[in-house]
């Protein structure tokens, strides 16, 4: 009896469910999946990458690892199957998996790929497995409907591990102008700041204020602070909940991602 739970969260445990495929001119992801991430949805883990449905989360399930293996027919399906990565929503017939072009291609064994294509829709299963992006930690892109200064909105890329970014916070302080031309030029600030209220040296005070969740993987806020951006992320992982903190520059541009410190796991 005491082994159940254990074998739960054994790495070889697999959901039984239903996969299926979209197709694209080149066989990869899509740029308007509903997670916002735009080209590097298409293009992220070469292409392996899926719409869910109970996966999706509201959002939150943007940006997860699973690997996917078709189960109809193993002289076709790999025991391996593939990895995707979670850039969209979508709900096919009783699936929980709509692949790309390539990622479906992908399950099936050498040569046997268009056999595997003719049933359209096939038995699966899953397992949440680690994102691994070399050489890459987080980076925070400012999504290209923002404004600067009137409307911010960012998006999270290359996240590793079997992380979920549940919520993202900004620092909204009240100033004085020497401390905010000390805030200005001292970005590392934003990461001594407590979970609430705090004073820098009784001339600085201000909050954490959370940002809405747009669409998909996408934060914004109307009228964002002026100067440097300080965020602090809410993540969830199998150790609890962290909250590591990144700070964006006062020039921020739409279009633009810009590298942080921060490695989930």
């Amino acid at each position: 009896m005491v082994l159940l739970p254990a074998l739960c969260y054994s790495k070889d445990y697999f959901v039984k469910s239903r996969a299926t495929y979209y197709g694209s001119s080149d066989g990869l992801g899509t740029t308007s999946g509903a997670c916002g991430f735009g080209e590097y949805g298409r293009n992220i883990s070469s292409g392996n990458v899926a719409g869910v449905f109970r996966l999706y989360k509201n959002g939150v399930g943007c940006g997860a690892c699973y690997q996917v293996r078709c189960t109809t027919n193993p002289q076709i399906c790999t025991k391996k199957g593939v990895k995707v990565v979670v850039t969209d929503y979508g709900q096919g017939d009783n699936t929980d998996f709509i692949l790309s072009h390539h990622a479906y291609e992908a399950m099936a064994r050498p040569g046997t790929a268009d056999r595997l294509f003719a049933y359209g829709v096939v038995g699966a299963e899953y397992q949440r497995v680690p994102c691994q992006y070399v050489g890459h930690k987080i980076q925070v892109k400012v999504h290209e409907y923002s404004r600067n200064p009137d409307y911010l909105a960012i998006i999270m890329l290359y996240q590793a591990g079997k992380s979920d970014i549940l919520s993202v916070d900004i620092w909204q302080q009240v100033i004085n102008q020497s401390a905010r031309t000390l805030c200005q030029l001292l970005m590392l600030y934003c990461y001594y700041i407590e979970l609430k209220v705090t004073s820098f040296d009784g001339k600085m005070q201000g909050k954490w204020v959370e940002m809405r969740r747009s669409f998909g993987a996408v934060f914004d806020m109307p009228n964002p602070p002026l100067g440097a951006i300080c965020l602090r992320f809410k993540v969830q992982d199998n150790a609890g909940i962290k909250w590591p903190k990144a700070v964006i520059p006062r020039n921020w541009k739409a279009g633009v991602a810009y590298d942080t410190d921060i490695q989930l796991q």
